[in-house]
């Protein structure tokens, strides 16, 4: 069967030519000029004569050359490699060479050009600040590269690439908290599959407007947002960094009618001030890339009169795999159902599936349309995620008698002190109750006797007035021995990655008195405000 996800733009372009398909700092584009454009890269690009399937890597932000490029390397039959604009010179370097990329489109950083050196066969493609956040006349190219300019002079080619349905159309890193990332081959018809049910599941309307501010290099912004929008034609307000401040701009400025997040995000913007905002265009909003605290998500919804809707995706499926229906009937704490035609249950570590109940805790196991094709070039990680016909996501759970899903914690976060499981999510939900705690996460750390220790990272509240040693004692008083952390840090800001996601492999290396890795998303964690508690031995044993 032949099909190219591409054929979205086109068909759109079709049938609303004028209609804004993107806004951004100093512009617009509608859908016939998006579409013509993206096919002058297309022309472009082949006139390269690369094969089919060649790897094109895009290294930017959220600017309309990202959506060009993208649409263009897929008319043109190429495979798309997002790549975060944050990487430094050696991560660069590590995921051009292992996606095998012939090209990178980047905003021609010095890191991208230092990466480039002694990389044979790649060409370098610069936006220049003549072009980025616009497409303009040709420009400097900047350092040693072809101007983006240049490849919109071709003309127009309107021939879509006519590949498989199962052709890989973009290769998407994982985000290599538990060893070096690997590349989830995403095919045009598990793309498709995806923006296309998760729209008519969330409820799509002709008018809608979708912020953009999560990135589209990340699965949740590039398939969830951009395809979601482009499938349906809807405008995409783009914006390149998040701050509470810019968002309401935006959804004032460009009458946005779907907010799209991260939980750290609802927990800025609860906290924003919007006095005098006009926010009224605001219908609804969806949550994903990690749990949302279900006290950040009320004081959210009550700020902003609109109801949040909590789903779960990842790299390999795509993004959505679950989402809650609408506001009568959803769960607190529930990431929802699956979307049409993909299977989930729960199994045990022999893959048993186990019966529905919050006493039957297991590891999540996805099949259906929108699961990877495999890891590019990792036949054996494939087949170890890829066990039976089922990915094992690493994520933990269980099913109600409704068939709603609930998410207790990734696996590998799950802390194993003296015998008995603790999920920190539990915890953390806990803290954020506390109305002094403003961030809160939750790690294990090794420990001789007990195996790992709880230790909680927590950002408190300027005015409170409280300490740390007066939220562990809160918290003791209101959850199992067993499971209140016996470390509490307090500290002014908690590591971010590109998402807004807590990273919380930094998070363990602190708590441990190791280094962190080298991430420019991570910063280093400051120093808690009070020593290691010094606990007495009877209170350390679990009960």
């Amino acid at each position: 069967m032949s099909f190219n996800l591409a054929i979205m733009l086109r068909e759109s372009a079709r049938s609303f030519p004028g209609k804004d398909f993107l806004r951004y700092a100093g512009g617009r584009l509608s859908y016939g000029e998006a579409d013509e454009l993206s096919s002058r890269v297309a022309a472009s690009l082949r006139g390269r004569r690369l094969p089919a399937g060649a790897k094109v890597a895009v290294q930017l932000p959220n600017v309309p050359e990202f959506v060009l490029a993208y649409f263009g390397i897929l008319k043109a039959g190429l495979t798309m490699v997002p790549v975060n604009p944050l990487l430094k010179r050696d991560e660069l370097r590590y995921h051009l060479s292992d996606s095998d990329s012939v090209m990178l489109i980047h905003a021609g950083s010095a890191e991208a050009a230092a990466a480039l050196t002694g990389l044979p066969g790649i060409e370098s493609v610069i936006v220049t600040p003549a072009t980025a956040g616009g497409p303009g006349p040709d420009a400097d190219s900047g350092p040693a590269g072809t101007p983006f300019a240049a490849l919109l002079t071709a003309d127009a080619d309107p021939d879509i690439h006519p590949g498989a349905a199962d052709d890989t159309a973009v290769i998407l890193y994982t985000s290599g908290t538990t060893g070096r990332p690997k590349g989830a081959e995403l095919s045009h018809f598990q793309l498709y599959m995806t923006c296309t049910l998760g729209g008519q599941t969330f409820g799509t309307l002709p008018d809608d407007i979708s912020l953009a501010v999560l990135p589209l290099f990340h699965v949740y912004g590039l398939s969830s947002i951009l395809n979601g929008a482009t499938r349906y034609g809807r405008t995409v307000a783009l914006l390149e960094r998040f701050s509470a401040e810019a968002v309401l701009d935006a959804i004032e400025r460009d009458r946005v009618t779907i907010m799209a997040g991260v939980p750290t995000m609802y927990h800025e913007l609860a906290e924003a001030d919007i006095a005098g905002r006009d926010l009224g265009s605001l219908r609804i909003g969806s949550s994903g890339g990690a749990a949302i605290p279900v006290s950040v998500l009320r004081r959210f919804e009550a700020k902003y009169k609109i109801t949040v809707l909590e789903g779960y995706g990842l790299s390999e499926s795509a993004s959505t795999v679950t989402v809650n229906p609408g506001a009568a009937s959803r769960k607190f704490e529930s990431i929802g159902k699956p979307l049409w035609g993909i299977e989930l249950r729960i199994v045990d570590p022999d893959d048993q599936p186990l019966p529905p109940g919050p006493g039957h805790i297991g590891e999540i196991a996805l099949r259906g349309h929108n699961i990877t094709k495999g890891y590019y070039k990792r036949p054996e990680e494939t087949a170890e995620a890829l066990r039976n016909g089922w990915f094992h996501t690493g994520d933990l759970g269980y099913v109600d008698d409704d068939g709603f899903v609930f998410v207790v914690d990734r696996k590998k976060d799950l802390i194993i002190r003296g015998g008995f499981n603790v999920y920190p999510r539990e915890v953390e939900e806990l803290l954020y109750r506390h109305p002094a705690v403003l961030e809160a996460a939750v790690v294990g750390r090794p420990d001789p006797r007990l195996g790992e220790e709880i230790a909680a990272y927590i950002v408190l509240r300027p005015e409170a007035g409280q300490t740390a040693e007066d939220v562990r004692s809160w918290v003791k008083e209101r959850i199992a021995a067993y499971k209140y952390p016996r470390e509490v840090h307090v500290v002014a800001a908690l590591p971010k990655g590109p998402t807004g996601k807590i990273h919380k492999q930094t998070l363990r290396n602190a708590a441990r008195g190791t280094p962190s890795a080298t991430r420019p998303e991570s910063p280093t964690i400051p120093e808690a405000q009070i020593p290691e508690e010094q606990i007495p031995e009877e209170q350390r044993r679990p009960s």
